[in-house]
């Protein structure tokens, strides 16, 4: 197969496979999505969803979270490592949402990413989950498989977006993300697949000898 083919194989055996890509992330609205994003570096989104309700029980607002001290927040996210950076970060976002933004999470990329933080990946989230603008965030999974379906190089998190960007319909991009991910978590994972043990794997390389750990 050509990396193209491989690519529309992916595409289709994944909307079958997942015809519904709920969010992951439990949220409300676009502000509790943006926290738990932020929350969810280096962290499972399990452990996210069970610390959130515990922080939202102090504000679940831009402006309320704001004047939460930075030290309570920290005290709440802690299951979520990290605590000490995540939490500055939140009461910042918070701080500069509710004061440069009226209370509302900004809608462009830009103004996202200026956020303290929030990278790429966590205004890519955002703005295809939040928005609805096509987007590809790229996470570990997703950078794995792309690069284990030779998708990608893999030399780089931009570089696997910017790759997998050419190859799908931008149409696609907001669910497919989702659907890699959910696929990597269950099926194709860093352990339970070496490249030659799950159904795409093997379907994408029937003759695939070397394994991959990566």
């Amino acid at each position: 197969m050509t990396r193209r083919e491989r690519a529309a194989y992916v595409d289709r055996r994944l909307a079958e496979l997942y015809p519904e890509t709920p969010i992951p992330l439990d949220h409300r609205d676009p502000y509790s999505l943006l926290v738990a994003v932020v929350l969810s570096a280096q962290c499972t989104d399990k452990r996210v969803n069970e610390v959130t309700p515990h922080l939202w029980a102090l504000a679940d607002n831009p402006a309320g979270m704001a004047r939460v001290p930075v030290t309570k927040i920290q005290e709440v996210i802690r299951p979520c490592g990290l605590s000490p950076k995540k939490s500055k970060a939140v009461s910042e976002l918070s701080r500069l949402i509710s004061e440069r933004h009226g209370g509302a999470v900004p809608r462009t990329f830009d103004e996202l990413e200026a956020l303290p933080g929030v990278g790429h990946k966590t205004a890519s989230v955002v703005m295809s989950q939040a928005w609805g603008v096509p987007a590809f965030p790229v996470d570990t999974h997703i950078h794995r498989l792309a690069k284990r379906w030779k998708l990608s190089d893999g030399r780089s998190v931009e570089q696997t977006e910017r790759d997998l960007k050419k190859l799908f319909p931008e149409a696609h991009w907001n669910q497919l993300h989702l659907r890699i991910i959910f696929y990597g978590r269950e099926h194709c994972t860093a352990r339970g697949c070496d490249g030659t043990v799950c159904e795409i794997c093997r379907t994408l390389f029937p003759a695939r000898k070397r394994t991959l750990r990566r």
